[in-house]
């Protein structure tokens, strides 16, 4: 399945119905009277949040949402029936913003969460309640950026190859493309973690991030997005410098990426996952990095499964604060 985090649709109200201008002269009456009924009310656009829509990828076929326009007022006082409202289902985590001025409208973070985002336009009078029958209002049209952050407890960051996809694999039932070259995953993936005799947490895979990402380098903002909503961020680093990467400086580097974009994310609670401990270039990284960073490092092998339990019931307190 293709994974869509951005797009733009136009959507529109249902237009109120028109008024009647109907007049009614019973027999044996010398004078007619207005006897024309009002219209009905347009339909709203309704945005509401379902947990069986993963990705924004239907609204790629489809960029315009229109709702049921109101019917018309009849004679003898009948009301038009009211326009069918538009329910447009989209998944829990999807931004609203308004197109061009980047305004947001609502944030859809809970499951079966609705907004009226569209209102639709009131029925006309019929001329049984004003001098005159009158048209109907329009409806409201509205063009939005609908953008989805995924919702996850745990994120999992770190440059390229860096081995953030074989630690999700190796610690829920995800399957993420796991493959020995640069950007294997390619739009971020969710796994459910069970910590023995603990509880269980959502990690987020998030796709290697290179310098520059906060300014929109590579894929930069549509990956650093969904960083935004976690609760703890787990650094993932190659221990082993298999890509020529110096981990120290890599370590940073990403710190100063996160912090460029958000320095919200700077403050968020973060372990440091030290990968690929059983290659033997990592012992001697692993050392220089311990005595260069104050934070906790927690080496791991997602080759051999060494280190993950540890790591495991340190997120989860980390969760737990």
């Amino acid at each position: 399945m293709q994974f869509v985090d951005r797009v733009q649709i136009t959507v529109k109200a249902g237009d109120g119905g028109r008024g009647c201008p109907s007049f009614a002269q019973p027999p044996y009456t010398r004078y007619p009277y207005p006897d024309g009924g009002d219209g009905g009310p347009g339909g709203h656009v309704i945005l509401r949040t379902d947990p069986n829509v993963a990705t924004l990828l239907d609204f790629q076929f489809r960029h315009e949402y229109v709702a049921g326009r109101g019917g018309h007022g009849g004679s003898n006082t009948k009301t038009g029936k009211r326009g069918e409202d538009l329910i447009v289902r989209v998944p829990v985590g999807t931004v609203v913003q308004e197109a061009g001025t980047g305004v947001v409208l609502r944030d859809l973070a809970q499951l079966n969460e609705e907004v009226i985002i569209a209102t639709g336009g009131r029925g006309g009078l019929g001329n049984a309640t004003a001098h005159e029958a009158r048209p109907g209002q329009l409806g409201e049209v509205r063009e939005l950026v609908l953008e989805l952050k995924l919702i996850a407890d745990v994120g999992l960051v770190g440059f390229p190859n860096a081995g953030k996809s074989s630690l999700l694999s190796r610690i829920s039932t995800a399957r993420p493309k796991v493959a020995a070259y640069p950007f294997t995953t390619r739009y971020p993936v969710l796994g459910v973690v069970q910590v023995p005799q603990r509880g269980v947490f959502v990690a987020c895979d998030i796709p290697g991030l290179i310098e520059g990402a906060h300014e929109g380098r590579g894929m930069g903002f549509e990956f650093l997005r969904h960083v935004e909503r976690t609760r703890v961020l787990v650094h993932v680093i190659d221990m082993a410098a298999v890509d020529g990467r110096e981990p120290l400086a890599a370590y940073r580097q990403l710190n100063e990426e996160l912090i460029s974009y958000s320095p919200m994310l700077g403050e968020r609670p973060q372990l440091i996952a030290a990968n690929k401990i059983d290659l033997p270039e990592a012992q001697e990284h692993l050392k220089r990095f311990r005595e260069a960073v104050t934070e906790p490092v927690w080496p791991i092998s997602c080759a051999t499964g060494a280190g993950l339990p540890e790591l495991l019931h340190a997120v989860w307190e980390a969760l737990q604060r």
